[in-house]
């Protein structure tokens, strides 16, 4: 549990394993907000978390702010009325990923590359997800083994890099990991894994011994994509599991979303870039808002994003600076703005 004095930072308990971490999550927007000193904005909070579940680790949440009710990290994660607005241009599907099913659970948008839906659930409910409207329930790579997406895999030799997304692959048990592993040994074609995680950063104990063994025996290339938003997501914990996984061989970059209230500032852009940095994570993708349903009061306009990057190239070195894209359904790649 975490527990918050006034003026001071929520302390977590705690825990060595990460699932009951995960099982001890906040889930109810009130708790949250007396945690953090804000009760008094609960008659703010929409019904049912405006369809979309609200999940938040408290290690995570001990990284915000008590009292500030424009904390960075909380408005990434709090259900706001705003989101029952039907918004025009804004769908449910909002990179086209149904139309890119290839197998169950198998996206296959970019040439070389293919993208397994490898679990519906995260351990942190964003609330500008794009995929928040999925039919994960429908579409879960890692069912029957991973039998339908392998044979995809199998049959189309031009792919060289598989990519597991989700969801949050990093939910999955380390022993359903290693069944993937398992069949891909037999695919010499698959030269590279990539993994796009949100996990060694909202819940970092994630990053065991365990996890940390199965990757270290791959005999892949590794990259592994973390997701974060702002520089306060990074902490310690954060920095050791970022640390254990450079030790299994693994490249660390990072994507983050242009979010309104969040990071719509080259203070916070550029502190971002410095702090992934020192704890070893090089800026990948800045990703322009994908319009999914319920998250257009986060939407930064192109004239300021690219106001924002012009700003960020004045301060930091090339390497320090990700690419501002967008994705657009049927495009051969992201798109840079």
């Amino acid at each position: 549990m975490i527990t918050a004095s006034s003026g001071a930072r929520i302390t977590p308990t705690a825990s060595p394993d990460w699932r009951q971490l995960w099982r001890d999550s906040i889930t109810d927007g009130r708790e949250l907000l007396d945690l953090l000193q804000l009760g008094h904005l609960a008659d703010r909070l929409p019904a049912a978390d405006a369809g979309f579940a609200l999940r938040v680790p408290r290690g995570f949440a001990s990284r915000m702010r008590p009292g500030d009710a424009g904390d960075p990290l909380l408005l990434q994660v709090l259900p706001q009325l705003a989101e029952l607005v039907q918004a025009a241009g804004f769908v449910t599907d909002a990179v086209g990923d149904l139309a890119a099913r290839e197998a169950q659970g198998v996206l296959h948008k970019y040439h070389g590359r293919a993208l397994l839906i490898a679990s519906g659930s995260c351990a942190i409910n964003c609330r500008y997800c794009f995929r928040r409207h999925f039919p994960y329930g429908e579409e879960m790579a890692a069912a029957g083994q991973w039998q339908q997406a392998l044979k995809h895999v199998s049959d189309d030799k031009s792919i060289n890099e598989l990519i597991l997304s989700g969801g949050d692959p990093l939910a999955l048990a380390t022993s359903k990991l290693e069944e993937l592993s398992r069949g891909l040994a037999e695919l010499p074609h698959v030269t590279r894994l990539r993994i796009h995680t949100r996990l060694p950063v909202v819940l970092p104990e994630r990053i065991d011994a365990a996890l940390l063994e199965w990757l270290h025996a791959l005999p892949l290339q590794k990259v592994l994509v973390l997701h974060a938003n702002h520089a306060n997501e990074f902490d310690g914990s954060v920095d050791a599991a970022c640390a254990s996984l450079r030790h299994a061989g693994v490249t660390l970059l990072n994507q983050a979303v242009l979010l309104r209230g969040v990071n719509d500032d080259a203070q916070a852009l550029t502190a971002l870039s410095e702090r992934m940095f020192a704890a070893g994570v090089l800026p990948y993708y800045l990703h322009q808002l994908d319009r999914v349903q319920g998250a257009a009061h986060f939407e930064v306009t192109d004239d300021q994003a690219l106001a924002l990057m012009e700003a960020m190239r004045s301060r930091l070195p090339g390497y320090l600076v990700p690419k501002l894209v967008r994705e657009i359904q049927g495009d051969p790649s992201k798109r840079p703005l």
